[in-house]
Protein backbone atom coordinates (compact mmCIF):
# COMPACT_ATOMS: atom_id res chain seq x y z
CA UNK A 1 0.00 0.00 0.00
CA UNK A 2 1.23 3.47 -0.84
CA UNK A 3 0.13 5.36 2.27
CA UNK A 4 1.72 8.54 0.96
CA UNK A 5 -0.55 8.69 -2.04
CA UNK A 6 -2.35 12.04 -2.04
CA UNK A 7 -6.11 11.86 -2.48
CA UNK A 8 -8.31 14.82 -3.37
CA UNK A 9 -11.61 13.52 -2.03
CA UNK A 10 -13.79 16.07 -3.79
CA UNK A 11 -12.32 15.52 -7.25
CA UNK A 12 -12.41 11.76 -6.75
CA UNK A 13 -16.11 11.76 -5.82
CA UNK A 14 -17.09 13.99 -8.73
CA UNK A 15 -15.04 11.87 -11.12
CA UNK A 16 -16.95 8.77 -9.96
CA UNK A 17 -20.27 10.70 -10.15
CA UNK A 18 -21.01 10.14 -6.47
CA UNK A 19 -21.61 13.84 -5.78
CA UNK A 20 -22.24 16.94 -7.89
CA UNK A 21 -20.03 20.02 -8.14
CA UNK A 22 -22.74 22.04 -6.41
CA UNK A 23 -22.77 19.61 -3.48
CA UNK A 24 -18.98 19.85 -3.27
CA UNK A 25 -19.17 23.65 -3.07
CA UNK A 26 -21.73 23.47 -0.27
CA UNK A 27 -19.59 20.93 1.60
CA UNK A 28 -16.43 23.04 1.22
CA UNK A 29 -18.25 26.07 2.60
CA UNK A 30 -19.52 24.02 5.53
CA UNK A 31 -16.04 22.60 6.09
CA UNK A 32 -14.61 26.11 6.53
CA UNK A 33 -17.12 26.73 9.36
CA UNK A 34 -16.73 23.43 11.18
CA UNK A 35 -13.07 22.63 10.33
CA UNK A 36 -13.99 18.95 9.96
CA UNK A 37 -12.68 16.59 7.30
CA UNK A 38 -14.33 17.01 3.91
CA UNK A 39 -15.36 13.35 3.80
CA UNK A 40 -17.15 13.57 7.17
CA UNK A 41 -18.78 16.83 6.12
CA UNK A 42 -20.18 15.19 2.98
CA UNK A 43 -21.50 12.25 5.01
CA UNK A 44 -23.08 14.54 7.63
CA UNK A 45 -24.77 16.56 4.89
CA UNK A 46 -26.25 13.35 3.51
CA UNK A 47 -24.58 13.69 0.10
CA UNK A 48 -22.90 10.27 0.29
CA UNK A 49 -23.09 7.13 2.39
CA UNK A 50 -20.08 6.60 4.67
CA UNK A 51 -19.59 3.04 3.38
CA UNK A 52 -19.48 4.18 -0.27
CA UNK A 53 -16.94 6.87 0.60
CA UNK A 54 -14.68 4.48 2.51
CA UNK A 55 -14.82 1.82 -0.21
CA UNK A 56 -13.78 4.39 -2.81
CA UNK A 57 -10.89 5.68 -0.68
CA UNK A 58 -9.74 2.12 0.02
CA UNK A 59 -9.75 1.32 -3.68
CA UNK A 60 -7.65 4.37 -4.45
CA UNK A 61 -5.13 3.60 -1.71
CA UNK A 62 -5.00 -0.08 -2.59
CA UNK A 63 -6.05 -1.19 0.89
CA UNK A 64 -8.94 -3.22 2.26
CA UNK A 65 -12.14 -1.78 3.69
CA UNK A 66 -13.26 -3.65 6.82
CA UNK A 67 -16.70 -3.40 8.39
CA UNK A 68 -16.28 -3.69 12.15
CA UNK A 69 -19.92 -4.57 12.77
CA UNK A 70 -19.27 -8.31 12.72
CA UNK A 71 -15.48 -8.33 12.89
CA UNK A 72 -14.16 -10.64 15.67
CA UNK A 73 -12.16 -8.35 17.94
CA UNK A 74 -9.17 -9.89 19.73
CA UNK A 75 -8.83 -8.03 23.05
CA UNK A 76 -5.16 -8.92 23.48
CA UNK A 77 -4.25 -7.47 20.07
CA UNK A 78 -6.54 -4.45 20.50
CA UNK A 79 -4.76 -3.48 23.73
CA UNK A 80 -1.36 -3.50 22.04
CA UNK A 81 -2.28 -0.01 20.88
CA UNK A 82 -2.88 2.06 24.04
CA UNK A 83 -6.27 3.76 24.34
CA UNK A 84 -4.80 7.28 24.27
CA UNK A 85 -3.14 6.69 20.88
CA UNK A 86 -6.14 4.74 19.56
CA UNK A 87 -8.48 7.68 20.23
CA UNK A 88 -5.97 10.33 19.14
CA UNK A 89 -5.23 8.68 15.79
CA UNK A 90 -8.72 7.15 15.36
CA UNK A 91 -7.29 3.67 14.92
CA UNK A 92 -7.70 0.16 16.28
CA UNK A 93 -5.41 -2.90 16.24
CA UNK A 94 -7.37 -5.76 14.68
CA UNK A 95 -5.19 -8.78 13.96
CA UNK A 96 -1.61 -10.02 13.82
CA UNK A 97 -0.15 -12.28 11.13
CA UNK A 98 3.39 -12.96 9.88
CA UNK A 99 4.83 -10.36 12.24
CA UNK A 100 2.53 -7.61 10.96
CA UNK A 101 -0.34 -5.97 12.83
CA UNK A 102 -3.47 -5.09 10.91
CA UNK A 103 -4.61 -1.62 11.99
CA UNK A 104 -7.98 -0.15 11.08
CA UNK A 105 -7.87 3.63 10.56
CA UNK A 106 -10.75 6.06 10.10
CA UNK A 107 -8.40 8.18 7.97
CA UNK A 108 -5.86 5.85 6.33
CA UNK A 109 -4.32 8.76 4.40
CA UNK A 110 -3.11 10.40 7.66
CA UNK A 111 0.66 9.92 7.24
CA UNK A 112 1.52 11.36 10.65
CA UNK A 113 -0.84 8.95 12.43
CA UNK A 114 0.56 6.04 10.40
CA UNK A 115 4.14 6.83 11.47
CA UNK A 116 3.21 7.34 15.13
CA UNK A 117 1.27 4.07 15.31
CA UNK A 118 4.29 2.19 13.89
CA UNK A 119 6.49 3.72 16.61
CA UNK A 120 4.06 2.74 19.36
CA UNK A 121 3.56 -0.83 18.15
CA UNK A 122 7.28 -1.27 17.32
CA UNK A 123 6.59 -3.61 14.42
CA UNK A 124 5.36 -3.41 10.81
CA UNK A 125 1.71 -2.56 10.30
CA UNK A 126 -0.82 -3.07 7.54
CA UNK A 127 -3.59 -0.51 7.24
CA UNK A 128 -7.28 -1.02 6.49
CA UNK A 129 -10.05 1.55 6.15
CA UNK A 130 -12.84 1.51 8.77
CA UNK A 131 -15.93 3.51 9.69
CA UNK A 132 -15.31 6.21 12.29
CA UNK A 133 -18.66 5.64 14.03
CA UNK A 134 -17.99 1.89 14.29
CA UNK A 135 -14.49 2.63 15.54
CA UNK A 136 -15.58 4.73 18.53
CA UNK A 137 -18.10 2.10 19.56
CA UNK A 138 -15.32 -0.51 19.62
CA UNK A 139 -12.99 1.82 21.52
CA UNK A 140 -15.65 2.31 24.21
CA UNK A 141 -16.30 -1.41 24.60
CA UNK A 142 -12.79 -2.69 23.82
CA UNK A 143 -11.07 -0.50 26.38
CA UNK A 144 -13.55 -1.29 29.14
CA UNK A 145 -12.25 -0.62 32.64
CA UNK A 146 -12.77 -4.15 33.98
CA UNK A 147 -9.06 -4.98 33.94
CA UNK A 148 -8.19 -1.58 35.39
CA UNK A 149 -10.80 -2.06 38.12
CA UNK A 150 -9.20 -5.40 39.07
CA UNK A 151 -5.70 -3.88 39.15
CA UNK A 152 -6.75 -0.87 41.19
CA UNK A 153 -8.63 -3.12 43.60
CA UNK A 154 -5.39 -5.06 44.20
CA UNK A 155 -3.44 -1.83 44.80
CA UNK A 156 -6.08 -0.55 47.21
CA UNK A 157 -6.18 -3.89 49.04
CA UNK A 158 -2.40 -3.74 49.52
CA UNK A 159 -2.70 -0.26 51.05
CA UNK A 160 -5.42 -1.41 53.44
CA UNK A 161 -3.12 -3.60 55.53
CA UNK A 162 -4.36 -5.02 58.81
CA UNK A 163 -1.82 -3.14 60.88
CA UNK A 164 -1.75 0.20 59.10
CA UNK A 165 -5.30 1.16 58.22
CA UNK A 166 -6.82 4.61 58.74
CA UNK A 167 -9.99 4.62 56.68
CA UNK A 168 -11.05 8.12 57.71
CA UNK A 169 -7.67 9.58 56.77
CA UNK A 170 -7.80 7.81 53.41
CA UNK A 171 -11.31 8.96 52.56
CA UNK A 172 -11.06 12.53 53.85
CA UNK A 173 -7.68 13.46 52.48
CA UNK A 174 -7.73 16.69 50.49
CA UNK A 175 -5.22 15.54 47.91
CA UNK A 176 -7.06 12.50 46.52
CA UNK A 177 -5.97 12.62 42.91
CA UNK A 178 -3.60 9.67 43.30
CA UNK A 179 -5.55 7.73 45.92
CA UNK A 180 -6.32 4.22 44.62
CA UNK A 181 -9.87 4.39 45.95
CA UNK A 182 -10.56 7.50 43.85
CA UNK A 183 -8.96 5.97 40.77
CA UNK A 184 -11.00 2.81 41.30
CA UNK A 185 -14.25 4.77 41.55
CA UNK A 186 -13.29 6.76 38.47
CA UNK A 187 -12.71 3.53 36.53
CA UNK A 188 -16.05 2.11 37.73
CA UNK A 189 -17.96 5.24 36.65
CA UNK A 190 -16.17 5.50 33.29
CA UNK A 191 -16.94 1.86 32.51
CA UNK A 192 -20.60 2.36 33.45
CA UNK A 193 -20.92 5.46 31.26
CA UNK A 194 -19.22 3.69 28.33
CA UNK A 195 -21.66 0.80 28.60
CA UNK A 196 -24.67 3.15 29.08
CA UNK A 197 -25.48 1.52 32.42
CA UNK A 198 -28.45 2.92 34.35
CA UNK A 199 -27.34 1.58 37.77
CA UNK A 200 -24.18 0.46 39.57
CA UNK A 201 -24.44 -2.10 42.39
CA UNK A 202 -21.56 -2.61 44.85
CA UNK A 203 -22.29 -5.73 46.92
CA UNK A 204 -19.88 -7.19 49.49
CA UNK A 205 -20.10 -10.96 49.95
CA UNK A 206 -18.25 -13.30 52.30
CA UNK A 207 -15.31 -13.97 49.95
CA UNK A 208 -15.73 -11.54 47.02
CA UNK A 209 -16.94 -8.07 46.13
CA UNK A 210 -19.50 -7.96 43.34
CA UNK A 211 -19.71 -4.92 41.08
CA UNK A 212 -22.78 -5.13 38.88
CA UNK A 213 -24.11 -2.80 36.18
CA UNK A 214 -27.66 -2.70 34.86
CA UNK A 215 -27.35 -2.43 31.07
CA UNK A 216 -30.55 -2.41 29.00
CA UNK A 217 -32.43 -3.52 32.10
CA UNK A 218 -30.23 -6.60 32.74
CA UNK A 219 -27.52 -6.83 35.42
CA UNK A 220 -23.98 -7.72 34.31
CA UNK A 221 -21.48 -8.76 36.97
CA UNK A 222 -17.78 -8.33 37.66
CA UNK A 223 -16.27 -10.13 40.66
CA UNK A 224 -13.36 -8.64 42.61
CA UNK A 225 -11.47 -10.87 45.07
CA UNK A 226 -10.32 -8.08 47.38
CA UNK A 227 -13.27 -7.86 49.81
CA UNK A 228 -11.62 -5.39 52.21
CA UNK A 229 -11.84 -2.55 49.72
CA UNK A 230 -15.65 -2.49 50.03
CA UNK A 231 -15.63 -0.32 53.17
CA UNK A 232 -13.21 2.17 51.58
CA UNK A 233 -15.40 2.46 48.47
CA UNK A 234 -18.55 2.85 50.56
CA UNK A 235 -17.01 5.53 52.80
CA UNK A 236 -15.76 7.54 49.84
CA UNK A 237 -19.18 7.36 48.17
CA UNK A 238 -20.88 8.38 51.42
CA UNK A 239 -18.65 11.44 51.62
CA UNK A 240 -19.48 12.34 48.04
CA UNK A 241 -23.20 11.94 48.78
CA UNK A 242 -23.09 13.93 52.00
CA UNK A 243 -23.91 10.92 54.20
CA UNK A 244 -22.71 9.93 57.67
CA UNK A 245 -19.71 7.63 57.17
CA UNK A 246 -19.80 6.41 60.78
CA UNK A 247 -23.41 5.18 60.50
CA UNK A 248 -23.31 1.64 59.17
CA UNK A 249 -26.38 0.17 60.86
CA UNK A 250 -29.09 2.13 59.06
CA UNK A 251 -29.90 2.73 55.35
CA UNK A 252 -28.99 6.15 53.97
CA UNK A 253 -29.85 8.06 50.77
CA UNK A 254 -27.93 10.83 49.07
CA UNK A 255 -26.94 12.25 45.73
CA UNK A 256 -24.01 13.95 44.03
CA UNK A 257 -22.91 15.13 40.59
CA UNK A 258 -19.84 13.99 38.72
CA UNK A 259 -18.35 14.68 35.31
CA UNK A 260 -17.35 11.57 33.37
CA UNK A 261 -16.06 11.74 29.79
CA UNK A 262 -17.46 15.28 29.35
CA UNK A 263 -20.89 14.12 30.55
CA UNK A 264 -22.63 15.56 33.60
CA UNK A 265 -23.94 12.59 35.58
CA UNK A 266 -26.33 12.96 38.50
CA UNK A 267 -25.87 10.03 40.89
CA UNK A 268 -28.60 8.93 43.32
CA UNK A 269 -26.99 6.93 46.11
CA UNK A 270 -28.60 4.36 48.39
CA UNK A 271 -26.83 2.32 51.09
CA UNK A 272 -28.22 -0.64 53.01
CA UNK A 273 -26.57 -2.68 55.79
CA UNK A 274 -26.10 -6.31 54.77
CA UNK A 275 -24.62 -9.41 56.42
CA UNK A 276 -21.08 -8.79 55.07
CA UNK A 277 -21.05 -4.99 54.92
CA UNK A 278 -23.04 -2.26 53.23
CA UNK A 279 -24.63 -2.66 49.82
CA UNK A 280 -24.47 0.46 47.64
CA UNK A 281 -26.71 1.10 44.65
CA UNK A 282 -26.25 4.14 42.43
CA UNK A 283 -28.75 5.33 39.81
CA UNK A 284 -27.00 7.25 37.02
CA UNK A 285 -28.85 10.10 35.28
CA UNK A 286 -27.11 11.61 32.27
CA UNK A 287 -28.06 15.30 32.19
CA UNK A 288 -25.84 15.98 29.17
CA UNK A 289 -28.36 14.23 26.91
CA UNK A 290 -31.00 16.87 27.68
CA UNK A 291 -34.71 16.20 27.81
CA UNK A 292 -36.23 13.89 25.28
CA UNK A 293 -39.16 14.83 23.14
CA UNK A 294 -42.00 12.53 22.22
CA UNK A 295 -40.67 12.01 18.70
CA UNK A 296 -37.61 10.27 20.22
CA UNK A 297 -39.46 8.09 22.72
CA UNK A 298 -40.82 5.78 20.02
CA UNK A 299 -44.47 6.01 21.07
CA UNK A 300 -46.61 4.84 18.11
CA UNK A 301 -48.80 7.48 16.47
CA UNK A 302 -52.08 5.79 17.40
CA UNK A 303 -51.14 6.36 21.05
CA UNK A 304 -49.01 9.52 20.79
CA UNK A 305 -51.57 11.68 18.95
CA UNK A 306 -54.39 11.25 21.52
CA UNK A 307 -51.92 11.40 24.43
CA UNK A 308 -50.58 14.75 23.21
CA UNK A 309 -54.13 16.10 23.17
CA UNK A 310 -54.75 14.80 26.70
CA UNK A 311 -51.73 16.55 28.24
CA UNK A 312 -52.94 19.88 26.86
CA UNK A 313 -56.39 19.69 28.44
CA UNK A 314 -57.20 22.34 31.08
CA UNK A 315 -58.07 19.86 33.84
CA UNK A 316 -58.32 16.18 34.71
CA UNK A 317 -56.05 13.36 35.89
CA UNK A 318 -53.62 11.58 33.55
CA UNK A 319 -51.84 8.57 35.00
CA UNK A 320 -48.71 6.79 33.74
CA UNK A 321 -48.34 3.28 35.16
CA UNK A 322 -45.85 0.44 35.16
CA UNK A 323 -43.25 -1.22 37.41
CA UNK A 324 -40.05 0.42 38.63
CA UNK A 325 -37.68 1.07 35.73
CA UNK A 326 -40.36 1.10 33.04
CA UNK A 327 -39.68 4.71 31.95
CA UNK A 328 -42.66 6.40 33.66
CA UNK A 329 -40.58 9.36 34.87
CA UNK A 330 -39.11 9.94 31.40
CA UNK A 331 -42.60 10.01 29.87
CA UNK A 332 -43.88 12.47 32.49
CA UNK A 333 -40.87 14.79 32.19
CA UNK A 334 -41.27 14.75 28.42
CA UNK A 335 -44.93 15.69 28.82
CA UNK A 336 -44.05 18.56 31.17
CA UNK A 337 -41.34 19.74 28.79
CA UNK A 338 -43.89 19.86 25.95
CA UNK A 339 -46.44 21.99 27.83
CA UNK A 340 -43.89 24.14 29.69
CA UNK A 341 -44.39 27.77 28.66
CA UNK A 342 -44.53 31.21 30.36
CA UNK A 343 -48.35 31.13 30.53
CA UNK A 344 -48.54 27.82 32.46
CA UNK A 345 -47.76 27.49 36.17
CA UNK A 346 -46.43 23.99 36.88
CA UNK A 347 -45.67 22.60 40.35
CA UNK A 348 -44.26 19.14 41.04
CA UNK A 349 -43.99 17.04 44.20
CA UNK A 350 -41.28 14.43 43.65
CA UNK A 351 -39.23 11.90 45.57
CA UNK A 352 -36.59 12.34 44.35
CA UNK A 353 -36.34 15.23 41.88
CA UNK A 354 -34.52 13.50 39.03
CA UNK A 355 -34.20 16.30 36.47
CA UNK A 356 -34.25 20.03 37.10
CA UNK A 357 -36.57 21.75 34.65
CA UNK A 358 -36.51 25.49 33.91
CA UNK A 359 -39.58 27.52 34.90
CA UNK A 360 -41.13 24.56 36.73
CA UNK A 361 -41.52 24.74 40.52
CA UNK A 362 -40.15 21.42 41.77
CA UNK A 363 -40.48 20.28 45.39
CA UNK A 364 -38.40 17.48 46.89
CA UNK A 365 -40.54 15.45 49.30
CA UNK A 366 -38.84 14.92 52.68
CA UNK A 367 -41.00 12.75 54.92
CA UNK A 368 -38.63 12.87 57.93
CA UNK A 369 -39.39 16.57 58.41
CA UNK A 370 -43.06 16.27 57.53
CA UNK A 371 -42.76 17.41 53.93
CA UNK A 372 -44.95 14.60 52.57
CA UNK A 373 -46.82 14.30 49.28
CA UNK A 374 -50.15 15.35 50.87
CA UNK A 375 -48.62 18.37 52.67
CA UNK A 376 -46.85 19.54 49.49
CA UNK A 377 -50.06 19.13 47.47
CA UNK A 378 -52.17 21.11 49.94
CA UNK A 379 -49.71 23.99 49.76
CA UNK A 380 -49.30 23.67 45.99
CA UNK A 381 -53.05 24.13 45.48
CA UNK A 382 -52.75 27.51 47.21
CA UNK A 383 -49.97 28.53 44.81
CA UNK A 384 -52.35 29.03 41.85
CA UNK A 385 -51.01 26.17 39.65
CA UNK A 386 -52.34 25.18 36.25
CA UNK A 387 -50.56 21.80 36.21
CA UNK A 388 -49.51 19.59 39.11
CA UNK A 389 -47.23 16.56 38.90
CA UNK A 390 -47.35 14.06 41.77
CA UNK A 391 -44.30 11.81 41.60
CA UNK A 392 -46.24 8.79 42.83
CA UNK A 393 -49.66 8.14 44.36
CA UNK A 394 -48.51 6.06 47.31
CA UNK A 395 -51.36 6.41 49.79
CA UNK A 396 -55.08 7.11 50.12
CA UNK A 397 -54.60 10.74 51.13
CA UNK A 398 -52.43 11.55 48.13
CA UNK A 399 -54.90 9.83 45.80
CA UNK A 400 -57.87 11.78 47.11
CA UNK A 401 -56.09 15.15 47.04
CA UNK A 402 -54.92 14.47 43.47
CA UNK A 403 -58.40 13.44 42.31
CA UNK A 404 -60.05 16.47 43.87
CA UNK A 405 -57.40 18.79 42.41
CA UNK A 406 -58.26 17.36 38.98
CA UNK A 407 -61.96 18.00 39.68
CA UNK A 408 -61.36 21.64 40.61
CA UNK A 409 -59.79 22.85 37.40
CA UNK A 410 -56.20 21.55 37.52
CA UNK A 411 -54.41 19.22 35.15
CA UNK A 412 -52.78 16.53 37.30
CA UNK A 413 -50.10 14.04 36.23
CA UNK A 414 -49.02 11.12 38.40
CA UNK A 415 -47.82 7.52 38.42
CA UNK A 416 -49.03 4.25 39.91
CA UNK A 417 -47.37 0.84 40.13
CA UNK A 418 -49.91 -1.30 38.27
CA UNK A 419 -49.48 -4.01 35.65
CA UNK A 420 -51.70 -2.49 32.97
CA UNK A 421 -54.04 0.41 32.25
CA UNK A 422 -57.30 -1.39 33.05
CA UNK A 423 -56.23 -2.59 36.51
CA UNK A 424 -55.27 0.99 37.43
CA UNK A 425 -58.89 1.92 38.07
CA UNK A 426 -59.29 -1.02 40.45
CA UNK A 427 -56.17 0.14 42.31
CA UNK A 428 -57.64 3.62 42.75
CA UNK A 429 -60.87 2.15 44.12
CA UNK A 430 -58.89 -0.15 46.44
CA UNK A 431 -57.22 3.00 47.84
CA UNK A 432 -60.67 4.23 48.95
CA UNK A 433 -61.23 6.56 46.00
CA UNK A 434 -64.95 6.86 45.32
CA UNK A 435 -66.17 5.70 41.90
CA UNK A 436 -67.97 8.95 41.05
CA UNK A 437 -64.85 10.98 42.00
CA UNK A 438 -62.65 8.83 39.74
CA UNK A 439 -65.23 9.17 36.96
CA UNK A 440 -65.24 12.96 37.37
CA UNK A 441 -61.45 13.28 37.37
CA UNK A 442 -59.69 10.53 35.39
CA UNK A 443 -59.00 11.35 31.74
CA UNK A 444 -56.71 8.51 30.69
CA UNK A 445 -54.15 5.91 31.76
CA UNK A 446 -50.93 5.25 29.85
CA UNK A 447 -49.32 1.93 30.80
CA UNK A 448 -45.79 1.14 29.63
CA UNK A 449 -42.85 -1.24 29.74
CA UNK A 450 -39.31 -1.19 28.37
CA UNK A 451 -38.12 -4.14 26.29
CA UNK A 452 -34.74 -4.80 24.73
CA UNK A 453 -34.10 -4.02 21.07
CA UNK A 454 -32.50 -6.65 18.90
CA UNK A 455 -29.06 -5.80 17.56
CA UNK A 456 -29.69 -5.36 13.84
CA UNK A 457 -26.08 -6.24 13.04
CA UNK A 458 -26.30 -9.82 14.28
CA UNK A 459 -29.96 -10.82 14.61
CA UNK A 460 -30.86 -14.11 12.93
CA UNK A 461 -34.22 -15.46 11.71
CA UNK A 462 -36.23 -17.45 14.23
CA UNK A 463 -38.55 -20.23 13.19
CA UNK A 464 -41.64 -20.45 15.38
CA UNK A 465 -42.12 -23.64 17.35
CA UNK A 466 -45.39 -24.85 18.86
CA UNK A 467 -44.84 -22.98 22.12
CA UNK A 468 -44.21 -19.72 20.20
CA UNK A 469 -47.42 -20.23 18.24
CA UNK A 470 -49.39 -20.84 21.45
CA UNK A 471 -48.12 -17.55 22.84
CA UNK A 472 -48.85 -15.62 19.64
CA UNK A 473 -52.35 -17.08 19.33
CA UNK A 474 -53.06 -16.26 22.96
CA UNK A 475 -52.20 -12.62 22.29
CA UNK A 476 -53.57 -12.12 18.76
CA UNK A 477 -56.24 -14.81 18.56
CA UNK A 478 -56.00 -17.19 15.62
CA UNK A 479 -54.62 -14.58 13.20
CA UNK A 480 -52.18 -16.30 10.78
CA UNK A 481 -48.55 -15.27 11.34
CA UNK A 482 -46.70 -14.70 8.07
CA UNK A 483 -43.95 -12.35 9.30
CA UNK A 484 -40.32 -13.33 9.80
CA UNK A 485 -39.35 -13.36 13.47
CA UNK A 486 -35.79 -12.86 14.69
CA UNK A 487 -33.76 -13.89 17.72
CA UNK A 488 -30.57 -12.65 19.35
CA UNK A 489 -27.14 -13.85 18.29
CA UNK A 490 -24.34 -11.61 19.62
CA UNK A 491 -21.54 -9.58 18.06
CA UNK A 492 -19.00 -6.90 18.91
CA UNK A 493 -21.57 -4.15 18.32
CA UNK A 494 -23.83 -5.37 21.15
CA UNK A 495 -21.16 -6.71 23.52
CA UNK A 496 -22.20 -10.27 22.55
CA UNK A 497 -25.64 -9.88 24.17
CA UNK A 498 -27.71 -9.86 20.96
CA UNK A 499 -29.51 -6.72 22.18
CA UNK A 500 -28.69 -3.05 21.79
CA UNK A 501 -30.75 -0.46 23.63
CA UNK A 502 -34.39 -0.56 24.69
CA UNK A 503 -37.72 0.59 23.30
CA UNK A 504 -40.97 1.43 25.05
CA UNK A 505 -44.17 -0.61 24.76
CA UNK A 506 -47.36 1.28 25.54
CA UNK A 507 -51.12 0.95 25.92
CA UNK A 508 -53.48 3.92 26.29
CA UNK A 509 -56.90 3.71 27.90
CA UNK A 510 -58.99 6.84 27.35
CA UNK A 511 -62.09 7.36 29.46
CA UNK A 512 -65.30 7.24 27.39
CA UNK A 513 -68.92 7.88 28.47
CA UNK A 514 -69.65 4.17 28.80
CA UNK A 515 -66.53 3.61 30.94
CA UNK A 516 -67.38 6.59 33.13
CA UNK A 517 -70.91 5.21 33.56
CA UNK A 518 -69.46 1.90 34.80
CA UNK A 519 -67.27 3.76 37.28
CA UNK A 520 -70.18 5.76 38.66
CA UNK A 521 -72.03 2.48 39.26
CA UNK A 522 -68.90 0.86 40.83
CA UNK A 523 -69.23 -1.91 38.22
CA UNK A 524 -65.62 -3.05 37.83
CA UNK A 525 -66.47 -6.14 35.79
CA UNK A 526 -68.35 -4.19 33.11
CA UNK A 527 -65.63 -1.52 33.16
CA UNK A 528 -62.91 -4.06 32.37
CA UNK A 529 -64.98 -5.69 29.63
CA UNK A 530 -65.85 -2.41 27.90
CA UNK A 531 -62.24 -1.19 28.25
CA UNK A 532 -60.88 -4.29 26.47
CA UNK A 533 -63.40 -3.80 23.66
CA UNK A 534 -62.76 -0.06 23.29
CA UNK A 535 -62.14 0.94 19.67
CA UNK A 536 -58.44 1.36 19.02
CA UNK A 537 -57.35 -0.10 22.37
CA UNK A 538 -54.43 -2.51 22.04
CA UNK A 539 -52.96 -4.18 25.14
CA UNK A 540 -49.27 -4.08 25.99
CA UNK A 541 -48.70 -7.71 25.00
CA UNK A 542 -50.15 -7.12 21.53
CA UNK A 543 -48.00 -4.03 20.96
CA UNK A 544 -44.95 -5.99 22.11
CA UNK A 545 -45.78 -8.85 19.73
CA UNK A 546 -46.13 -6.39 16.86
CA UNK A 547 -42.61 -5.14 17.59
CA UNK A 548 -41.40 -8.76 17.42
CA UNK A 549 -43.25 -9.18 14.11
CA UNK A 550 -41.36 -6.10 12.82
CA UNK A 551 -38.02 -7.63 13.85
CA UNK A 552 -37.42 -5.00 16.55
CA UNK A 553 -37.39 -7.44 19.49
CA UNK A 554 -37.62 -11.15 20.26
CA UNK A 555 -40.42 -13.44 21.37
CA UNK A 556 -38.44 -13.91 24.60
CA UNK A 557 -39.02 -10.24 25.41
CA UNK A 558 -42.70 -10.56 24.47
CA UNK A 559 -42.89 -13.59 26.75
CA UNK A 560 -41.50 -11.53 29.62
CA UNK A 561 -44.27 -8.95 29.25
CA UNK A 562 -46.97 -11.54 28.62
CA UNK A 563 -46.15 -13.51 31.76
CA UNK A 564 -46.02 -10.30 33.78
CA UNK A 565 -49.51 -9.40 32.56
CA UNK A 566 -50.87 -12.92 33.11
CA UNK A 567 -51.70 -13.18 29.41
CA UNK A 568 -50.64 -16.81 29.48
CA UNK A 569 -51.52 -19.25 32.22
CA UNK A 570 -49.11 -21.29 34.31
CA UNK A 571 -49.40 -24.32 32.01
CA UNK A 572 -48.30 -22.37 28.98
CA UNK A 573 -45.50 -20.72 30.95
CA UNK A 574 -44.11 -24.14 31.85
CA UNK A 575 -44.34 -25.28 28.22
CA UNK A 576 -42.61 -22.18 26.92
CA UNK A 577 -39.74 -22.48 29.37
CA UNK A 578 -38.87 -26.09 28.47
Amino acid sequence: MDIKKRIRIGDLLIENKLISEQQLEVALAEQKKTRRKLGKTLVDLGYIEETALLELISEQLGIAYISLKKYPINQDILRKLPEIQARRFRAIALAEENGKILVGMADPSDIFAYDEIKKVLKQPIEVASISESDLFHHLDTGYRKTEQIDNLAEVLDDELSDTDFDLQALTQTTNTTDAPVVKLLQAIFEDAVNMKASDIHIEPDSNVLRIRQRIDGILQEQIVDETRIASALTSRLKLMGGLNISEKRLPQDGRFNIKVKNKNIDVRLSTMPMLHGESVVMRLLDHSQGLLNFDKLGIPDDILIPFRKLIKKPHGLVLVTGPTGSGKTTTLYTALNEINNPATKIITAEDPVEYQLPRINQVQVHEKIGLTFPSVLRTALRQDPDVILIGEMRDKETVNIGLRAAMTGHLVFSTLHTNDAISTVSRLLDMDAEGFVVASSLQAVLAQRLIRRLCTDCRVPHELNEQDKILANKILGNTPLTETFYQQSGCSQCNDTGYKGRIGVYELLVMTPILLSCLQKDDNTSFAQHAKNQAGFKPLSQNALELAMQGVTTLDEVMRIASDLEVIDETNLDIASD
